[in-house]
């Protein structure tokens, strides 16, 4: 089934928040998501008057989150009700202001690796044209790939280097990489599992699973040339390397630490991300930039730096 995801404006957020600050309204949500139903139905369902909850039907449809419809009954009209969407996206409404002295950001374009391997099927875009052809690995030394903003690889990975950026009398406590993910498949297909690994220094961080590979929806900043039924965004994700150990999105998925990151080693942190030989699930990868999904970056590289 394909996914429905709602890419919310920064206009939608305080009415999406308001609907789904209801245990009520949260579980209405799941009993449609299931099925569609009548006002009826649904309130029987959920064991309240009718009228409690035509009254919290419309938190949800002012939200956009849920649907509904008159249509002809056996006597009269009955109202049917349905969810939208399986999946909100709500953008960021503003970065948190760094503390200058603390954090250090680095972004860099997608396009900018200074090493690969790449397995058709594999290619690379721009916000405005294709770079080089579909499926060839050649087309990876284009360039015009400093442009690119989406990039997918069946196997393989992606290498940057990126500066380190703080000078050597600062002690760095973490190292964190942003990118915006997905599986890779021809097309698309939700439902296509990928191992996505992040390395840094040579140490292997801490793999995440995709999904699958998010099509059929257009992404919030692809660009309309760009044909739906492909892949459109992805998941943004956080691997980070601090004192005791790392994390995927706030939660450890291994052991290596700072120190293992071998930093005096290096005068730069080489980060590479890709799908590892012998992945239990070998399902590609792609990697969205400035100008395709739905965040408008490439890969940031983010240094805290001890107070």
């Amino acid at each position: 089934m394909q996914s429905r995801v709602f890419i919310a404006e920064e206009a939608d957020i305080a009415s999406i928040a308001r609907a789904l600050d209801s245990k009520l309204r949260r579980k209405m949500l799941a009993l449609l998501a299931s099925r569609e139903m009548n006002v009826g139905t649904l309130a029987l369902e959920m064991g309240i008057p009718q009228s409690t909850c035509t009254v919290n039907l419309q938190v949800l449809e002012r939200a956009k989150l849920v649907e509904t419809e008159q249509v002809a009954a056996s006597k009269g009209s009955q109202k049917i009700c349905r969810s939208v969407y399986d999946e909100i996206v709500l953008p960021l409404l503003a970065s948190p202001t760094l503390e200058v002295d603390k954090y250090i950001e680095t972004e860099m374009p997608i396009g900018l690796y200074t090493d690969f391997s790449a397995s058709p099927p594999c290619g690379l875009v721009s916000p405005t044209a294709i770079i080089g052809y579909y499926d060839h690995a050649d087309s990876f030394l284009d360039p015009h790939r400093a442009s690119a903003a989406l990039i997918w690889i069946a196997s393989g990975y992606l290498e940057y280097r990126f500066p380190r950026n703080a000078h050597s009398s600062k002690k760095i406590v973490s190292v964190s990489l942003m990118a915006e993910v997905c599986s890779e498949f021809p097309g698309y297909k939700t439902d296509w599992p990928s191992d996505i690994t992040v390395w840094i220094n040579k140490a292997e961080v801490g793999t995440w699973t995709s999904p699958g590979d998010m099509g059929g929806e257009r992404g919030r900043h692809t660009p309309e040339w760009w044909d739906v039924r492909d892949s459109q965004f992805g998941f943004l994700k956080t691997w980070k390397v601090g004192l005791e150990a790392s994390y995927i999105d706030g939660v450890q998925c291994s052991g290596v630490r700072v120190s293992d990151l071998d930093i005096d080693g290096h005068d730069s942190f080489k980060v590479r991300i890709g799908v590892k030989e012998g992945a239990d699930n070998f399902g590609g990868l792609n990697l969205f930039g400035n100008g395709f999904g739905n965040y408008r970056h490439g890969l940031i590289l983010r240094i805290e730096l001890a107070d």
